[in-house]
């Protein structure tokens, strides 16, 4: 499968962002679907995810309560909404892929990565 996230940009600390990330293929269903981010000079990290039938999401805890994934089966497409950011938000997102997976709180659970897309808060 193939990933292509959308939605990245400069905002506002305080501000809000949507990024999308689009698949190919006709088993999107199938996946469980998420986000991770890399800041510069720091490792990868876990940010949220949504499981393949779209009932349980995890999140980190730097981003409960602020940040929200969803997914849209029919357009093959998983979201992540961005609320309140802070300028330790700023990273590259990358949209991941996972076959059958509930949880995608670790690399080792992903089978496919999408390429990145900025995303910078000013302070």
């Amino acid at each position: 499968v193939q990933l292509q996230a959308f939605g990245g940009g400069l905002v506002q600390a305080g501000g809000s962002l949507r990024l999308s990330c689009a698949a190919s293929g006709r088993t999107f269903s199938s996946y469980g679907m998420g986000w991770f981010r890399q800041a510069p000079g720091k490792e990868r990290e876990f940010v949220a995810s949504i499981s393949w039938s779209g009932g349980i999401s995890s999140y980190a805890d730097s981003v409960k309560g602020r940040f929200t994934v969803s997914r849209d089966n029919a357009k093959n497409t998983v979201y992540l909404q961005m609320n309140s950011l802070k300028p330790e938000d700023t990273a590259v997102y990358y949209c991941v892929a996972g076959v059958l997976r509930t949880r995608l709180t670790v690399t080792t659970n992903v089978d496919y990565w999408g390429q990145g897309t900025q995303v910078t808060v000013s302070s």
